[in-house]
Protein backbone atom coordinates (compact mmCIF):
# COMPACT_ATOMS: atom_id res chain seq x y z
CA UNK A 1 0.00 0.00 0.00
CA UNK A 2 2.76 2.35 0.69
CA UNK A 3 4.50 1.71 -2.32
CA UNK A 4 1.46 2.58 -4.54
CA UNK A 5 1.16 5.62 -2.92
CA UNK A 6 4.79 6.75 -3.39
CA UNK A 7 4.72 5.96 -7.39
CA UNK A 8 1.00 8.14 -7.60
CA UNK A 9 2.97 10.97 -5.80
CA UNK A 10 5.88 10.41 -8.57
CA UNK A 11 3.95 10.53 -11.45
CA UNK A 12 1.93 13.66 -9.96
CA UNK A 13 5.23 15.22 -9.75
CA UNK A 14 6.90 14.44 -13.45
CA UNK A 15 3.72 16.09 -14.91
CA UNK A 16 4.10 19.19 -12.97
CA UNK A 17 7.96 19.33 -14.36
CA UNK A 18 6.64 18.87 -17.59
CA UNK A 19 4.44 21.48 -17.09
CA UNK A 20 6.86 24.13 -16.16
CA UNK A 21 9.13 22.70 -18.76
CA UNK A 22 7.18 23.48 -21.65
CA UNK A 23 5.71 26.73 -20.38
CA UNK A 24 9.75 28.18 -20.05
CA UNK A 25 10.18 27.12 -23.77
CA UNK A 26 7.02 29.26 -25.00
CA UNK A 27 8.19 32.73 -26.65
CA UNK A 28 8.18 35.72 -24.91
CA UNK A 29 8.38 39.19 -25.89
CA UNK A 30 10.82 41.06 -24.06
CA UNK A 31 10.71 44.61 -24.51
CA UNK A 32 7.85 46.70 -25.85
CA UNK A 33 8.37 47.69 -29.89
CA UNK A 34 7.20 51.34 -28.61
CA UNK A 35 6.49 54.58 -30.73
CA UNK A 36 8.89 55.59 -33.50
CA UNK A 37 9.43 59.51 -34.22
CA UNK A 38 11.43 59.89 -37.62
CA UNK A 39 12.20 62.55 -40.19
CA UNK A 40 11.29 62.32 -43.85
CA UNK A 41 14.20 60.50 -45.91
CA UNK A 42 15.78 59.24 -42.72
CA UNK A 43 15.64 55.28 -41.72
CA UNK A 44 13.44 53.94 -39.53
CA UNK A 45 14.35 51.06 -37.34
CA UNK A 46 11.75 49.06 -35.40
CA UNK A 47 12.83 46.33 -32.77
CA UNK A 48 11.63 42.89 -31.68
CA UNK A 49 13.10 41.25 -29.12
CA UNK A 50 12.22 37.87 -28.45
CA UNK A 51 13.01 34.75 -25.95
CA UNK A 52 12.97 31.53 -26.37
CA UNK A 53 11.60 31.32 -29.80
CA UNK A 54 12.63 27.99 -30.77
CA UNK A 55 11.46 26.65 -34.22
CA UNK A 56 8.43 29.30 -34.32
CA UNK A 57 8.82 32.52 -36.53
CA UNK A 58 8.88 36.01 -36.79
CA UNK A 59 6.83 37.96 -39.00
CA UNK A 60 6.08 41.68 -39.40
CA UNK A 61 3.29 43.52 -40.97
CA UNK A 62 1.65 46.46 -41.36
CA UNK A 63 -1.95 46.63 -39.60
CA UNK A 64 -3.48 49.30 -41.03
CA UNK A 65 -3.30 47.61 -44.90
CA UNK A 66 -2.85 44.20 -43.21
CA UNK A 67 0.57 43.52 -45.35
CA UNK A 68 2.85 40.95 -43.97
CA UNK A 69 6.18 42.79 -44.87
CA UNK A 70 8.57 39.58 -43.73
CA UNK A 71 8.73 36.34 -42.16
CA UNK A 72 11.73 35.28 -40.56
CA UNK A 73 14.83 36.26 -43.04
CA UNK A 74 12.79 36.74 -45.88
CA UNK A 75 11.22 39.90 -47.60
CA UNK A 76 7.90 39.19 -48.27
CA UNK A 77 6.46 43.09 -49.55
CA UNK A 78 7.95 44.14 -53.23
CA UNK A 79 8.71 47.81 -51.44
CA UNK A 80 12.48 47.70 -52.20
CA UNK A 81 12.87 49.91 -48.82
CA UNK A 82 12.21 47.08 -46.29
CA UNK A 83 14.47 44.82 -45.08
CA UNK A 84 14.92 42.65 -42.02
CA UNK A 85 17.83 41.98 -39.69
CA UNK A 86 18.51 39.41 -36.60
CA UNK A 87 20.99 39.50 -33.74
CA UNK A 88 21.22 35.39 -33.38
CA UNK A 89 17.43 34.48 -33.12
CA UNK A 90 16.52 36.84 -30.23
CA UNK A 91 16.26 40.43 -31.72
CA UNK A 92 14.59 41.13 -34.83
CA UNK A 93 14.95 44.40 -36.71
CA UNK A 94 12.29 45.91 -39.26
CA UNK A 95 14.21 48.42 -41.60
CA UNK A 96 12.47 51.08 -43.04
CA UNK A 97 14.90 52.95 -45.85
CA UNK A 98 13.94 56.30 -47.05
CA UNK A 99 10.64 57.15 -44.78
CA UNK A 100 7.68 59.01 -46.55
CA UNK A 101 5.30 60.47 -44.84
CA UNK A 102 2.99 57.55 -45.98
CA UNK A 103 4.86 55.27 -43.75
CA UNK A 104 3.38 56.77 -40.89
CA UNK A 105 0.99 54.35 -39.13
CA UNK A 106 1.07 50.65 -37.23
CA UNK A 107 3.31 47.93 -37.33
CA UNK A 108 2.99 44.75 -36.05
CA UNK A 109 5.41 42.19 -34.91
CA UNK A 110 3.98 38.11 -34.78
CA UNK A 111 5.02 35.18 -33.67
CA UNK A 112 3.21 32.05 -35.39
CA UNK A 113 2.30 30.13 -31.78
CA UNK A 114 -1.04 28.65 -31.29
CA UNK A 115 -2.79 31.15 -30.01
CA UNK A 116 -0.61 34.02 -31.85
CA UNK A 117 1.85 36.23 -30.07
CA UNK A 118 2.06 39.92 -31.80
CA UNK A 119 2.44 43.80 -30.46
CA UNK A 120 2.70 46.67 -31.92
CA UNK A 121 4.39 50.05 -32.57
CA UNK A 122 3.54 53.46 -34.14
CA UNK A 123 5.88 54.75 -36.62
CA UNK A 124 5.55 58.53 -36.32
CA UNK A 125 6.83 60.56 -39.91
CA UNK A 126 8.04 64.18 -39.13
CA UNK A 127 8.27 66.29 -42.48
CA UNK A 128 10.39 69.85 -42.45
CA UNK A 129 8.61 72.78 -43.06
CA UNK A 130 8.17 73.98 -46.53
CA UNK A 131 6.84 77.51 -48.21
CA UNK A 132 4.58 77.31 -50.67
CA UNK A 133 4.57 79.73 -53.45
CA UNK A 134 1.25 79.98 -53.39
CA UNK A 135 -0.67 81.40 -52.15
CA UNK A 136 2.60 83.20 -50.19
CA UNK A 137 2.76 86.68 -51.07
CA UNK A 138 5.51 88.00 -53.43
CA UNK A 139 7.30 91.46 -53.90
CA UNK A 140 4.35 94.12 -53.51
CA UNK A 141 4.56 97.86 -54.43
CA UNK A 142 1.52 99.81 -52.74
CA UNK A 143 1.14 103.83 -52.72
CA UNK A 144 1.50 105.42 -49.36
CA UNK A 145 -1.49 105.34 -47.00
CA UNK A 146 -3.38 102.48 -48.24
CA UNK A 147 -3.77 98.89 -46.34
CA UNK A 148 -1.67 95.84 -47.31
CA UNK A 149 -2.04 92.05 -46.89
CA UNK A 150 0.88 89.99 -46.39
CA UNK A 151 0.18 85.93 -46.83
CA UNK A 152 2.44 83.08 -46.05
CA UNK A 153 1.46 79.51 -46.43
CA UNK A 154 3.81 76.18 -45.41
CA UNK A 155 3.21 72.35 -45.30
CA UNK A 156 4.98 70.04 -42.78
CA UNK A 157 4.63 67.93 -39.58
CA UNK A 158 3.47 68.86 -37.62
CA UNK A 159 1.78 72.04 -38.98
CA UNK A 160 4.14 75.03 -38.96
CA UNK A 161 3.87 78.04 -37.17
CA UNK A 162 4.41 81.48 -39.12
CA UNK A 163 6.82 84.21 -37.79
CA UNK A 164 6.79 87.77 -39.82
CA UNK A 165 10.01 89.86 -39.14
CA UNK A 166 11.69 92.51 -40.44
CA UNK A 167 15.02 91.62 -42.24
CA UNK A 168 17.22 94.55 -41.05
CA UNK A 169 15.80 93.71 -37.22
CA UNK A 170 14.06 97.08 -37.18
CA UNK A 171 10.67 96.90 -35.11
CA UNK A 172 7.42 96.57 -37.06
CA UNK A 173 5.31 99.74 -36.44
CA UNK A 174 1.38 98.95 -35.86
CA UNK A 175 -1.60 100.71 -35.93
CA UNK A 176 -1.94 101.37 -32.34
CA UNK A 177 1.13 103.39 -32.67
CA UNK A 178 3.39 100.17 -31.08
CA UNK A 179 6.00 98.46 -32.45
CA UNK A 180 6.82 94.94 -31.88
CA UNK A 181 9.73 92.86 -33.17
CA UNK A 182 7.58 90.27 -34.84
CA UNK A 183 4.34 89.32 -35.72
CA UNK A 184 2.49 85.86 -35.11
CA UNK A 185 0.35 84.38 -38.13
CA UNK A 186 -0.03 83.38 -41.64
CA UNK A 187 -1.43 86.56 -42.40
CA UNK A 188 -0.10 89.93 -41.66
CA UNK A 189 -1.89 93.18 -41.96
CA UNK A 190 -0.77 96.88 -42.11
CA UNK A 191 -2.92 99.58 -41.98
CA UNK A 192 -2.02 103.13 -43.40
CA UNK A 193 0.83 101.88 -44.83
CA UNK A 194 3.89 104.75 -44.50
CA UNK A 195 7.25 105.15 -45.95
CA UNK A 196 9.00 103.32 -42.76
CA UNK A 197 6.89 100.23 -43.32
CA UNK A 198 9.24 99.84 -46.71
CA UNK A 199 11.84 97.19 -46.97
CA UNK A 200 12.29 93.34 -46.67
CA UNK A 201 10.29 91.09 -44.59
CA UNK A 202 10.83 87.41 -43.81
CA UNK A 203 7.98 84.96 -43.90
CA UNK A 204 9.84 82.28 -41.08
CA UNK A 205 8.00 78.61 -40.88
CA UNK A 206 9.32 76.22 -38.39
CA UNK A 207 7.59 73.42 -36.34
CA UNK A 208 10.58 71.85 -34.66
CA UNK A 209 11.89 69.72 -37.28
CA UNK A 210 15.29 71.26 -38.46
CA UNK A 211 15.42 73.02 -40.87
CA UNK A 212 14.03 76.18 -40.40
CA UNK A 213 12.88 77.70 -43.55
CA UNK A 214 11.97 81.84 -44.89
CA UNK A 215 10.82 83.66 -47.84
CA UNK A 216 11.77 87.01 -48.44
CA UNK A 217 9.30 89.39 -49.43
CA UNK A 218 9.64 93.25 -50.32
CA UNK A 219 7.47 95.52 -49.69
CA UNK A 220 7.92 98.79 -51.56
CA UNK A 221 5.79 102.01 -50.92
CA UNK A 222 5.22 104.92 -53.74
CA UNK A 223 5.27 108.33 -52.56
CA UNK A 224 6.04 111.74 -53.89
CA UNK A 225 8.85 113.47 -52.94
CA UNK A 226 9.28 115.93 -50.39
CA UNK A 227 11.56 118.69 -48.97
CA UNK A 228 13.00 120.32 -46.05
CA UNK A 229 15.45 122.64 -45.23
CA UNK A 230 17.25 123.06 -41.69
CA UNK A 231 18.43 126.75 -42.27
CA UNK A 232 16.90 128.82 -45.10
CA UNK A 233 18.32 131.97 -44.60
CA UNK A 234 22.53 131.75 -44.64
CA UNK A 235 25.49 134.54 -44.45
CA UNK A 236 28.63 134.64 -45.84
CA UNK A 237 31.64 137.17 -46.54
CA UNK A 238 32.87 137.47 -50.11
CA UNK A 239 35.80 135.37 -50.95
CA UNK A 240 34.50 132.26 -48.69
CA UNK A 241 33.52 128.98 -49.13
CA UNK A 242 29.82 128.23 -48.92
CA UNK A 243 27.96 124.95 -48.57
CA UNK A 244 24.17 124.96 -49.03
CA UNK A 245 22.29 121.59 -48.03
CA UNK A 246 18.56 120.03 -48.30
CA UNK A 247 17.29 117.34 -47.65
CA UNK A 248 14.32 115.12 -49.70
CA UNK A 249 12.77 112.17 -49.85
CA UNK A 250 10.81 110.07 -52.26
CA UNK A 251 9.95 106.93 -54.22
CA UNK A 252 10.47 105.99 -57.11
CA UNK A 253 13.38 107.75 -56.94
CA UNK A 254 13.46 111.30 -57.76
CA UNK A 255 15.79 113.61 -59.99
CA UNK A 256 17.50 116.30 -57.81
CA UNK A 257 18.85 119.31 -59.04
CA UNK A 258 19.65 122.96 -57.90
CA UNK A 259 18.31 126.12 -59.68
CA UNK A 260 19.16 129.83 -59.21
CA UNK A 261 17.31 132.99 -58.97
CA UNK A 262 16.22 133.06 -62.56
CA UNK A 263 15.42 129.08 -62.85
CA UNK A 264 18.94 128.43 -64.07
CA UNK A 265 20.00 125.39 -63.37
CA UNK A 266 23.17 125.01 -62.06
CA UNK A 267 25.94 122.65 -63.02
CA UNK A 268 29.20 120.90 -61.95
CA UNK A 269 31.74 123.49 -62.79
CA UNK A 270 34.89 125.63 -61.73
CA UNK A 271 32.41 127.60 -59.43
CA UNK A 272 29.75 125.24 -58.27
CA UNK A 273 30.12 122.10 -56.94
CA UNK A 274 26.90 119.72 -56.53
CA UNK A 275 26.62 116.42 -54.12
CA UNK A 276 23.82 114.09 -54.07
CA UNK A 277 24.14 111.43 -50.89
CA UNK A 278 21.91 109.07 -51.72
CA UNK A 279 20.43 106.57 -48.82
CA UNK A 280 17.41 104.22 -50.09
CA UNK A 281 14.09 106.45 -50.42
CA UNK A 282 16.57 109.44 -48.81
CA UNK A 283 18.50 112.17 -50.42
CA UNK A 284 21.09 114.60 -49.08
CA UNK A 285 21.37 117.65 -51.47
CA UNK A 286 24.02 119.89 -51.14
CA UNK A 287 25.59 122.76 -53.21
CA UNK A 288 29.38 124.18 -52.34
CA UNK A 289 29.72 127.93 -53.60
CA UNK A 290 33.87 127.42 -53.97
CA UNK A 291 34.67 131.20 -53.21
CA UNK A 292 31.23 133.85 -52.61
CA UNK A 293 31.02 136.59 -55.17
CA UNK A 294 28.74 140.00 -55.08
CA UNK A 295 27.29 138.37 -58.04
CA UNK A 296 26.21 134.77 -56.18
CA UNK A 297 24.48 136.47 -53.20
CA UNK A 298 20.55 135.76 -53.61
CA UNK A 299 17.78 133.23 -54.16
CA UNK A 300 18.52 129.31 -54.72
CA UNK A 301 16.29 126.30 -55.26
CA UNK A 302 16.70 122.90 -54.38
CA UNK A 303 14.41 120.75 -57.19
CA UNK A 304 13.10 116.86 -56.40
CA UNK A 305 10.87 115.44 -59.24
CA UNK A 306 9.41 111.65 -59.91
CA UNK A 307 6.53 110.22 -61.61
CA UNK A 308 4.48 110.98 -59.04
CA UNK A 309 4.45 114.57 -58.12
CA UNK A 310 7.64 117.40 -57.48
CA UNK A 311 8.66 120.08 -55.13
CA UNK A 312 11.32 122.31 -54.35
CA UNK A 313 13.06 124.41 -51.90
CA UNK A 314 14.53 127.91 -51.00
CA UNK A 315 17.61 129.06 -49.45
CA UNK A 316 18.21 133.11 -49.29
CA UNK A 317 22.02 133.71 -49.11
CA UNK A 318 22.93 137.10 -48.02
CA UNK A 319 26.32 139.36 -47.82
CA UNK A 320 27.74 139.60 -44.24
CA UNK A 321 30.02 142.79 -44.29
CA UNK A 322 34.04 142.41 -43.48
CA UNK A 323 34.49 143.95 -40.24
CA UNK A 324 36.27 147.03 -39.79
CA UNK A 325 40.00 147.19 -39.63
CA UNK A 326 41.03 149.66 -36.06
CA UNK A 327 44.78 151.07 -35.59
CA UNK A 328 45.51 149.82 -32.53
CA UNK A 329 46.73 152.70 -30.11
CA UNK A 330 50.35 152.45 -28.13
CA UNK A 331 50.38 153.58 -24.48
CA UNK A 332 53.87 154.24 -22.78
CA UNK A 333 53.90 153.33 -19.27
CA UNK A 334 57.02 154.72 -16.62
CA UNK A 335 57.68 152.48 -13.55
CA UNK A 336 59.26 153.75 -10.95
CA UNK A 337 61.03 151.12 -8.57
CA UNK A 338 61.34 152.60 -4.92
CA UNK A 339 64.94 152.15 -3.07
CA UNK A 340 65.29 149.19 -1.07
CA UNK A 341 64.86 149.63 2.87
CA UNK A 342 67.89 148.04 4.77
CA UNK A 343 67.10 146.45 8.21
CA UNK A 344 69.61 146.23 10.55
CA UNK A 345 69.10 143.67 13.80
CA UNK A 346 70.07 145.23 17.19
CA UNK A 347 73.20 144.04 18.80
CA UNK A 348 72.24 141.85 22.02
CA UNK A 349 73.93 142.07 24.90
CA UNK A 350 74.07 138.70 27.25
CA UNK A 351 75.08 138.07 30.86
CA UNK A 352 76.87 135.25 31.56
CA UNK A 353 77.22 133.91 35.39
CA UNK A 354 79.25 131.51 36.91
CA UNK A 355 78.07 128.63 38.73
CA UNK A 356 81.00 126.48 41.00
CA UNK A 357 80.37 123.20 42.42
CA UNK A 358 82.87 122.50 45.37
CA UNK A 359 82.33 120.46 48.83
CA UNK A 360 83.35 123.37 51.09
CA UNK A 361 80.82 125.88 49.67
CA UNK A 362 78.41 126.52 51.84
CA UNK A 363 75.74 129.28 49.92
CA UNK A 364 75.75 130.85 46.41
CA UNK A 365 77.80 133.94 48.25
CA UNK A 366 80.71 131.80 49.30
CA UNK A 367 82.90 132.12 46.16
CA UNK A 368 86.94 132.13 46.11
CA UNK A 369 88.24 135.76 46.62
CA UNK A 370 91.07 134.07 43.60
CA UNK A 371 88.63 132.71 41.36
CA UNK A 372 86.02 136.00 41.60
CA UNK A 373 88.89 138.48 40.61
CA UNK A 374 89.96 136.28 38.00
CA UNK A 375 86.28 136.13 36.45
CA UNK A 376 85.86 139.63 36.89
CA UNK A 377 89.26 140.27 34.87
CA UNK A 378 87.81 137.49 32.01
CA UNK A 379 84.54 139.58 32.11
CA UNK A 380 86.54 142.87 31.25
Amino acid sequence: METRVFVIWLFVGTIRVSVRSDFSEIPNFKEHIGNQTVSVGREAILPCIVDNLSTYKVAWLRVDTQTILTIQTHVITKNHRIAVTHTETRAWYLHIKDVKESDRGWYMCQVNTDPMKSQVGFLEVVVPPDILDYPTSTDMVIREGSNVTLKCAANGSPKPNITWRREGGELIAQGNGQEVASVEGEVFNITKVNRLHMGAYLCIASNGVPPTVSKRIMLIVHFPPMIWIQNQLVGAMEGEQMTLECHSEAYPKSINYWTKENGEIIAQGAKYEPVLLDNAYKIHMKLTIKSVTKQDYGTYKCVSKNSLGDTDGSIRLYEIPRPTTVEPTTTTTTTTTPEPTTYREPKTTTSHKLVINSPNRKNDNDIPETIEKNHKKSGE
